[in-house]
């Protein structure tokens, strides 16, 4: 367990090195998350494979998702410090193998091994920081983490890009090796806790029908309408399959001395809607994400470079609301808070949604820019509160159940978006050159969106309006007391 300690959040303070190193180690999650896909032609022209490098995606995503609350769960037991840097350390093989692959298939595996790393790390980074900061600190702490994923997403395709026209496209995954050491050198060098040494028994058989069924289902919703028709017999198989394992690990979970998922975090009230409010929120960040590039090259022959520069307002919008979130919460509440920012994602993806016939780069970027800074009064909020409702031994599984949610909402949304945009696409003569099906497929996208943004009001509706202060308050008494930090 770990206590908080005093003075401040800022990188100055006692706790600021343990910051740095969580934002360092934060930042590989989300460099690597971006920083391939302008390298893509580079790696097709040097190893082959041009039909399988989507899955240079979505072997990454799926491993990573699928494995996050297998880590929540063992950070509970074991500790977060020992799971982080395990995570740390797969992180780091993943990249010196991808860094030297010799062909495609050995290109995926390798992504795989470096998505399980990334599964350990940006849960359990999150999860310390709910650990050694206080309530009343935690909002600014997400700040600085949501910070990372603005700068990742600007520095992630220009790194990228810069090795590819250097020729050197094994250097996006080279470049982790020094990030890596460092991170993991400062979490070892100022990061420590104790924990209360007791013997445990772990699940691996709910660990393993959790992973492998999530795996089936997450996999079909990726490549549905892709690689294979939603109603090809293979796409009904992997989700019939993946629906019956799920079904066998409820089962099993039900019965296990230390479950992987407690029943308990779908049955309190709390957990589940700020479970189903990160599920919104996945959906509509990755929508997004997924589609206003191609929206913008594709109707206005936008530049790459502006395009990406207009959805940065998304990723630039988020950490702004997220380092503020906690004076509204403290003063208002975690609902009425989450509330303020849920409206704002429906108004700006209403703006996106209503102009998306009349195509304009400064709309569509203060649209992403008003969908971002609500996403960050809705995220940051409602996973503190989540966070405040357990206790340490708790609040890994609580922590990753609320960002695998998020996972299976981006997940299964771009799956869902897809699917939309491609059949509009289908009965196009142009298909996805045709500029005109490009808008209208951009504009049913965005209206999907809007339709996730209203169905994540309904999940904030559904936050108890009492967690407040009263029990938040209960959860930081009773960690402070505990003071088992080094």
């Amino acid at each position: 367990m770990v206590a908080e300690a005093g003075g401040g959040v800022g990188f100055r303070s006692e706790r600021g090195p343990i910051l740095i190193a969580l934002m360092l180690s934060t930042g590989l999650v989300a460099i690597d998350s971006t920083i391939v896909a302008t390298a893509v032609p580079s790696i097709v022209h040097d190893v082959g494979g041009f039909t399988s490098f989507p899955w240079l995606f979505s072997a990454y995503l799926l491993a990573q998702a699928v494995c996050v609350p297998v880590y929540a769960k063992l950070s509970d037991v074991l500790g977060r410090k020992p799971i982080i840097l395990g995570g740390i350390a797969l992180f780091l093989l993943g990249s010196i193998l991808c860094g030297v692959a010799w062909s495609m298939p050995a290109l995926i595996a390798f992504r795989v091994l470096q998505g399980l790393g990334a599964g350990a790390v940006q849960p359990v980074a999150i999860t310390i920081a709910g650990d050694i900061y206080t309530l009343s600190e935690r909002a600014k702490v997400q700040g600085y983490l949501a910070s990372v994923w603005a700068v990742s997403s600007v520095v992630g395709p220009t790194l990228g890009g810069v090795f590819s026209s250097l020729g050197i496209w094994r250097g996006i995954f080279l470049v982790n090796i020094p990030l890596c050491l460092l991170a993991g050198w400062m979490l070892v060098r100022t990061f420590h806790e104790k924990v209360e040494r007791t013997s445990h028994r772990v699940d691996y058989g709910g660990a393993a029908l959790l992973t492998t069924s999530l795996s089936l289902i997450i996999l079909g919703a990726l490549e549905g309408g892709q690689a294979w028709a939603w109603n090809s017999s293979i796409s009904v198989t992997v989700f019939v399959v993946g629906a019956l394992l799920l079904g066998a690990f409820v089962f099993v979970e039900r019965r296990a001395a230390e479950p992987v998922l407690p029943p308990w975090v779908v049955s309190r009230r709390l957990l589940a809607t700020t479970a189903m409010i990160s599920f919104g929120v996945g959906a509509v960040m990755l929508g997004l994400t997924s589609y206003v590039p191609t929206f913008l090259e594709g109707a206005l022959s936008t530049s790459p470079i502006l395009a990406g520069l207009a959805l940065a307002a998304l990723t630039i919008g988020w950490p702004i609301s997220a380092s503020q979130a906690g004076r509204f919460y403290l003063r208002i509440g975690f609902r009425r808070t989450a509330m303020i920012g849920v409206t704002l994602a429906v108004l700006g993806s209403a703006v996106l949604a209503l102009t998306a016939h009349t195509p304009n780069i400064l709309l569509v970027a203060s649209g992403c820019f008003i969908v971002g800074l609500g996403l960050g009064l809705v995220a940051t909020p409602s996973l503190i509160a989540a966070q405040s409702s357990v206790e340490w031994n708790e609040r890994g599984v609580v922590t990753g159940t609320n960002l695998f949610a998020r996972s299976i909402g981006s997940s299964l949304g771009v799956a869902v978006f897809g699917a939309v945009a491609n059949a509009i696409y289908g009965a196009s003569p142009g298909g996805e050159a045709d500029p005109q099906a490009i808008v209208a497929a951009s504009a049913a996208v965005f209206l999907a969106v809007l339709i996730s943004a209203v169905l994540t009001v309904v999940a904030v509706l559904a936050m108890p309006g009492s967690i407040g202060n009263s029990q938040a308050k209960e959860t930081e008494a009773a960690s402070k007391t505990r003071s088992p930090q080094d």
